[in-house]
């Protein structure tokens, strides 16, 4: 379980939209958990570097979405038990004009897309709480958002589980700002792409993943398969993996994993959490 530094809150702002208690930005240093492989770097100019209880993230202020966020998944934390809540509130770390809010979502037909899944923060309530902060969201068709990204999404806690490894994770979104559409009063940036890179901390594999921002997207993984290189030469950001590995190699198959074996044993363990 990772470690959960105290910090003093912030006061709340007077705005309907900072709904909860938000932690001060922490150091860096202090999501080493998160980051076991180093801090990914990025070309973008305008940003907020940010450390949360449960991932890291790089805003990028020109485009009110992340640029990349890193995380790791433990098996013990794949099973968390925190419910969901649908809290989606503004970043009170990003100034505000810079950063996107609830209401630039309304009415655009694009969902409040997580880049860290909220199940994979479910392990305590504050990491659930900032799982919902508007600094990971990005705007995602549905389509996408409740099909294949929330499958590979399930498939990362259920590779920590099976495996009896950490995974960690690289995942953000590919833009260009200027030419990227936008959406809301905040002209919230809608990425063309989006991208995961995930690494089994023990064995040192890397499996890639690119999906095109686009509505008919079939629930096919290894369709999605790329190379490290490809994400960053896209995205602009280069990403710190195990020694030894190739960036510009694609992995041939992705990880088995089974899913409701997965959910059998999360079940469980709620339940004897919930009865204690």
């Amino acid at each position: 379980m990772k470690r959960i530094t105290p910090a003093i809150l912030f006061l709340l702002l007077p705005t309907q939209v900072l709904a909860w208690d938000q932690k001060p930005n922490q150091l860096i240093e202090q999501c080493a958990d998160d980051l076991p492989f180093g801090v990914p770097t990025s070309e973008k100019k305008s940003t907020v570097l940010k450390c949360t209880d449960g991932y890291a993230l790089l805003h990028d202020n020109d485009a009110r979405i992340a640029a990349w966020a890193g995380w790791t998944v433990t098996p013990e934390e794949s099973l968390g038990c925190v419910p969901r809540d649908d809290g989606f509130v503004a970043d009170a770390a990003i100034p505000k004009g810079q950063r996107a809010e609830p209401s630039d979502y309304a009415k655009s037909g694009y969902d409040k897309g997580h880049v860290v899944p909220n199940a994979d923060l479910s392990w305590s309530k504050q990491t659930m709480y900032e799982s919902f902060l508007m600094s990971n969201m990005s705007p995602q068709l549905p389509n996408l958002n409740r099909g294949a990204w929330k499958y590979l999404e399930t498939n990362e806690r259920t590779w920590a589980w099976a495996r009896k490894h950490s995974i960690t994770i690289y995942a953000g979104n590919i833009y260009a700002v200027g030419t990227s559409k936008t959406i809301g009063e905040n002209k919230v940036v809608v990425p063309d792409a989006l991208y995961k890179i995930l690494i089994d901390d023990t064995t040192g594999e890397v499996m890639a993943f690119m999906f095109p921002h686009v509505q008919k997207q079939e629930i096919d993984l290894k369709s999605k398969l790329t190379s490290v290189a490809a994400i960053e030469k896209s995205s602009g950001v280069t990403f710190p993996v195990p020694a030894g590995h190739d960036k510009s190699t694609v992995a041939k198959e992705v990880w088995p994993a089974d899913q409701g074996d997965m959910g059998a044993a999360k079940k469980t363990t709620c339940t004897v959490k919930i009865a204690k």
